[in-house]
């Protein structure tokens, strides 16, 4: 039995998008929960030579979206980049079926 493309890669990446997504949603409960502006978090960096977090979310479904369309033989989407609330990344990460 033979192993697809797909088998082998869009399983792997849905996992990753939902934990990704599962973190982001920690992030703005706990920002809610400590009265913290969520446009601090959206725009942290862990290390002062890093992107921010809305950069880095906009890095991994880049990564996703031109792995599956390059897979699929598909034109590879194009996002503006402008996320800036936990709303509009996960909106991101969501599966958009085409």
């Amino acid at each position: 039995m033979s192993l697809t493309m797909y088998q082998a890669s869009i399983p792997s990446f849905l996992s990753m998008l939902d934990n990704l997504s599962f973190i982001l949603n920690k992030a703005e409960i706990h920002a809610e929960e400590k009265k913290i502006d969520p446009f601090i978090f959206v725009n942290a960096r862990l290390s002062p030579d890093m992107f921010p977090l809305s950069r880095q979310v906009q890095i991994a479904t880049d990564m996703v979206k031109g792995c599956a369309a390059r897979l699929s033989g598909m034109e590879v989407p194009r996002y503006e980049d402008n996320e800036i609330t936990f709303d509009a990344l996960q909106a991101r990460i969501k599966p958009h079926p085409h």
